[in-house]
């Protein structure tokens, strides 16, 4: 949701013409770098280190900052925002998977008071923007948004690297990033990479937890897997660019998603991927992506053992991957969200798309 709001943002700018801009930015984003925001930064006071105390900002707040503020409209970028509103509002909600796959979210103390705010921010909004057409059935489903109100409007990928792509082949590895939240498969991914044979098994590097008490650890040494995983924690972009130019190829294995854009950027990068066979992998890799079934170890272990054998069709997806994400651009993502805001100020508006 951090990328979405910056890219987003850096590309409305230059479309954005008729509004004048105002970034509502919370206590940790103030001691950030917010050049990125086309427009006013207004600090709220609320702090992230508490969720409940961020939350009832967003809940009951932002209205009224934005009000004394005299805007017309507002957009909430990360799926919760204002309970109630007098101005037109506009959300960006990015999945709902504490509705869809409850059993899949690591902190289910927080289930019942999310979906309690979802519905409420849904019930407020005058638009809603998501991010995939499975996110737009499932607000639909369980939220019964009229599904004329809702916008599909794609992310797209961007990269903070430059270098150019030079693949490990002495020690070829698998990267895979992201939280440790059960829906991401990275148990699986890791039980999977044991079944590859060794005289071809990669290493797999795992990005984004918390070092010592990363809840993978005990996976890898139950498997007897240390010479074969490398259990990373949050990267700077730098150190992450790193890892894109220098890798074999991306594994997304989830169970679920509200759009997945690790493996969109990692296509631009001409990085390989693998990703599991859901509706929303489908929708957003095309053709150009290594599907296996997250349910199901052997399938996993023959992709990965298919990207550490297979050079030719390292090379088919390195080509399909780079022309699938040339189809997605910020700045279309951009001029859409725009005509979001411009429905939501006047409903009655033709709409160009």
């Amino acid at each position: 949701m951090e990328t979405y709001t910056r890219e987003l943002y850096r590309a409305v700018g230059p479309q954005a013409a008729e509004f004048d801009l105002v970034g509502l930015a919370s206590a940790e984003a103030m001691l950030g770098d917010l050049s990125w925001f086309p427009g006013e930064i207004v600090p709220t006071g609320i702090s992230g280190e508490n969720r409940f105390v961020w939350a009832a900002g967003e809940l009951w707040r932002i209205a009224g900052i934005a009000r004394k503020h005299g805007a017309d409209v507002i957009h909430a970028p990360a799926t919760l925002g204002p309970a109630r509103s007098a101005l037109p509002l506009v959300v960006t909600m990015h999945d709902l998977l504490y509705w869809s796959h409850p059993d899949l979210m690591s902190t289910p103390f927080y289930t019942g008071p999310v979906k309690w705010m979802e519905r409420r921010v849904s019930r407020a909004a005058s638009r809603i923007i998501t991010i995939s057409e499975v996110s737009k059935a499932e607000i639909v489903k369980y939220l019964g948004t009229d599904p004329d109100l809702i916008d599909v409007i794609p992310l797209a990928a961007s990269t903070p690297w430059t270098a150019t792509r030079e693949p490990d082949r002495e020690h070829p590895f698998i990267l895979a990033t992201g939280n440790r939240r059960p829906h991401k498969n990275y148990e699986g991914l890791i039980r999977a990479l044991a079944l590859v044979e060794e005289r071809v098994r990669p290493r797999l590097v795992v990005t984004g937890s918390h070092g010592l008490d990363d809840p993978l650890r005990a996976v890898v040494a139950e498997l007897g897997l240390e010479r074969f995983v490398e259990l990373r924690s949050w990267l700077s972009p730098e150190e992450l660019g790193e890892l894109y130019r220098t890798t074999t190829a991306l594994a997304v294995p989830s169970f679920a998603e509200g759009f997945s854009l690790p493996p969109l950027e990692a296509m631009l990068s001409g990085v390989p991927v693998l990703v599991s066979d859901i509706d929303v992998h489908r929708e957003v890799c095309g053709d150009a992506a290594l599907f296996v079934d997250p349910h199901d170890l052997a399938s996993i272990a023959a992709g990965l053992r298919t990207l550490a054998t297979d050079p030719a069709e390292v090379t088919s997806l390195t080509e399909r991957g780079r022309a699938r994400a040339a189809a997605f651009s910020w700045a279309s993502t951009a001029e859409r969200t725009l005509d979001a805001f411009r429905a939501a100020l006047d409903p009655t508006a033709a709409r160009p798309r």
